[in-house]
């Protein structure tokens, strides 16, 4: 059972997260795209803290979160975004999707692990 779900639709990103928190003492699930990590969360709910792109093919990340609180009603999972999307407007619809954080890639993992072990109890 996972407690933190990394959604990219880049492998090297989503690997990059992914071992950096294994490496750290999380338990980790992959998801390639919003439909795989809405997938993953159905399926585990031991998940605690999702760190989400959101520019994806087939179903980008906000619309993953969204969905993650209507169809599964799920309001305990955090989430942050990873992303390169900085405009105002994205952030505000994250905001009210109840997403916790947003960090602009580059990842630095030191600057956040603190936060994650927080989110991800």
């Amino acid at each position: 059972m996972a407690n933190v779900l990394v959604v990219d639709d880049s492998s090297t990103v989503r690997n990059e997260v992914g071992n950096f928190l294994g490496s750290n003492g999380f338990q980790v699930a992959l998801a390639v795209d919003g439909h795989d990590g809405l997938a993953k969360l159905r399926q585990d709910g031991g998940i605690k803290l999702v760190v989400c792109d959101v520019n994806m093919p087939n179903m980008d990340g906000l619309t993953m979160v969204e969905r993650v609180r209507s169809e599964l009603g799920n309001h305990k999972v955090h989430v942050v975004m990873l992303t390169t999307e900085s405009s105002p407007a994205m952030k505000e619809r994250g905001k009210a999707a109840g997403v916790k954080g947003w960090i602009v890639k580059p990842f630095n993992g030191a600057a956040v692990l603190g936060s994650f072990q927080k989110l991800a109890v």
